[in-house]
């Protein structure tokens, strides 16, 4: 039997038997998934709660779902991971974010540095949403990744504060400071883009209480690195037994 479709919703309250779902994730629903009346599907607000709902009608432009039941989503990380990564060129960044998505990650912020060479406006901060939106119902999560950007590293850096862990994964080191395998508590970990950090900006982690990490022998691609780092944070805080 097949997983019932999901879908985003907003302003849905637990007391509410009937919604419409309309706008993007109708026309989803309807010309790509092909969803027909009498349809279970599973309704998500982006609280974590997930509603079974039936679908009662398809009209247009938009289709009615009669609200059957709700739950808590049981897939959500237990301890926040913060990814903060380089934007990268292409749709790199893209598949940064639909794999820490699936991996678990709670927050991801994109910024641009001193060796950063792509850049992010609006259109392409939107597209960084609606793929972590897909990532999520993909991997059958509750709700989707804060998505923010960052014009300069500082600010980025700034973002992670009051988190317990801040890790700074580093190319030019040659041995970590920190420790990924001992991790406890919220996690925030720092990948750069192509062209990777400067000696002054890992000064400018150290100094905001970052520790250096490095990944080993070798380099690693930007995107492979933010997926290697936090496939490793999410096993180290139990998030992958």
């Amino acid at each position: 039997m097949s997983t019932p479709k999901r879908f985003f919703i907003e302003n849905l309250t637990d007391d509410e038997t009937e919604v419409y779902l309309d706008g993007e994730e109708f026309t989803h629903a309807k010309t790509v998934l092909r969803v027909e009346e009498g349809a279970e599907i599973v309704l998500l607000d982006g609280t974590g709660k997930e509603y079974s709902a039936i679908v009662a009608k398809i009209e247009k432009h938009r289709l009615l779902a009669h609200i059957t039941g709700v739950n808590v989503g049981e897939r959500e990380p237990k301890t926040p991971i913060y990814l903060l990564c380089g934007a990268l060129k292409g749709d790199k960044t893209e598949l940064i974010v639909q794999k820490a998505t699936e991996l678990g990650v709670s927050r991801i912020g994109v910024f641009s540095s001193e060796y950063c060479s792509a850049y992010i406006n609006e259109n392409k901060l939107e597209r960084l949403r609606k793929v972590a939106r897909e990532a999520a119902k993909q991997c059958l999560r509750s709700c989707v990744p804060k998505i923010e950007y960052f014009s300069d590293l500082n600010s980025a850096l700034k973002s992670a504060d009051g988190y317990v862990n801040k890790l700074f994964a580093c190319e030019f080191l040659e041995r970590s400071c920190g420790d990924m395998s001992r991790l406890t508590g919220a996690t925030a970990v720092v990948v750069g883009s192509e062209g990777g950090f400067s000696h002054s900006e890992y000064g400018l982690a150290c100094d905001l209480g970052f520790a250096g990490i490095s990944l080993g022998r070798r380099i690693l691609r930007a995107e492979t690195a933010a997926i290697a780092v936090c496939a490793l944070a999410a096993f180290a805080l139990g998030e992958l037994k």
